[in-house]
């Protein structure tokens, strides 16, 4: 009896010690994972619900294997009256589809009615806003193929004189649930320049203090969103180009609108000095002037399948 009795005080003492154990190294186990809870990278809110402020792209992406379908309308200009309908019945439409390769890059194919463009596009993260980085950096490109030029106005046309390229570095911040801005710094290639339009030499003297062909031209574009309601916000896009000549008849790509978000979908009105909804020629072939209110309507609906 003595022998169990010491046996069973041996396994009372030494069950005592293993839960203790087992209690401290939980405790130790829990220790640990809420210090690397806290180390943990917490993602803002996106700064843009939409792919485009207005006409200029913004860093939102779209999600992996993510399957969109936008289509752009473009309207005339508004005071040409009840007669046109007040540009209404003057539309250029765009129709692009893109696809999520993942949660970092997408790729895009369109055809506008604008000079008949066919489009390619890419959308690469770089990196994305959250607790230890102060903002979005996305890049941006885009190849444009121009096929209503023909050899009748052009007798020298050759197949590359109908490309134009962008490459757009896209940097924003949601400052708050309201406000966010982007700035993005662009880079436009024209293989192709009317100069009756352009109205410069070759090579000008740019502001920015080097010698360029008109069409290679330097853009600073700055777009905003602010929240009014849960569902509504204001928009606003700005493109300055410092390649364009004084005596240019094109104009810096300026709209306004309003993003209406519904049921997870952002719907967009605008108001805009261009015609074109593809990136190249909205960034260098604007031609509306705002002071003469030469403003057309558009809207730009976006479906996810």
């Amino acid at each position: 009896m003595h022998y169990y009795s010491r046996l069973k005080y041996f396994l009372a003492l030494a069950i005592s010690v293993v839960c203790n154990f087992a209690n401290t190294q939980e405790n130790d186990l829990l220790d640990e994972l809420d210090s690397i809870s806290e180390q943990e990278v917490v993602f803002e809110n996106p700064a843009f619900k939409a792919l485009q402020i207005c006409n200029l792209q913004s860093t939102k992406m779209v999600a992996k294997k993510d399957f969109y379908m936008v289509v752009a309308h473009r309207f005339g200009i508004i005071k040409s009256g009840i007669k046109e309908l007040y540009g209404l019945d003057q539309a250029n439409t765009k129709i692009q589809l893109i696809y999520g390769i993942n949660d970092r890059l997408q790729l895009g194919v369109s055809r506008d009615s604008y000079e008949k463009t066919y489009s390619a596009t890419s959308k690469l993260r770089l990196l994305k806003q959250s607790n230890n980085r102060r903002v979005n950096l996305v890049l941006y490109n885009s190849v444009d193929v121009n096929t209503l030029l023909n050899k009748n106005t052009y007798p020298g046309l050759l197949f590359l004189d109908r490309f134009a390229y962008s490459t757009q570095i896209l940097i924003s911040r949601g400052f708050s649930e309201k406000l966010s801005i982007e700035l993005a710094p662009i880079y436009v290639r024209q293989n192709l320049i009317d100069l009756k339009y352009a109205k410069t030499s070759i090579p000008p003297i740019r502001p920015l203090g080097f010698l360029t062909e008109p069409w290679n031209q330097y853009i600073l574009a700055i777009g905003g969103r602010y929240k009014f309601t849960k569902r509504i916000s204001f928009n606003l896009d700005y493109g300055y180009n410092f390649s364009k000549s004084k005596n240019s008849l094109y104009r810096n790509p300026l709209s306004v609108g309003i993003d209406i978000e519904t049921g997870g979908h952002v719907f967009q009105l605008l108001f805009t000095n261009s015609r074109a909804s593809n990136d190249a020629a909205f960034l260098t072939e604007t031609l509306g002037d705002w002071t003469k209110g030469d403003i057309s309507f558009g809207f730009n609906i976006v479906r996810v399948f």
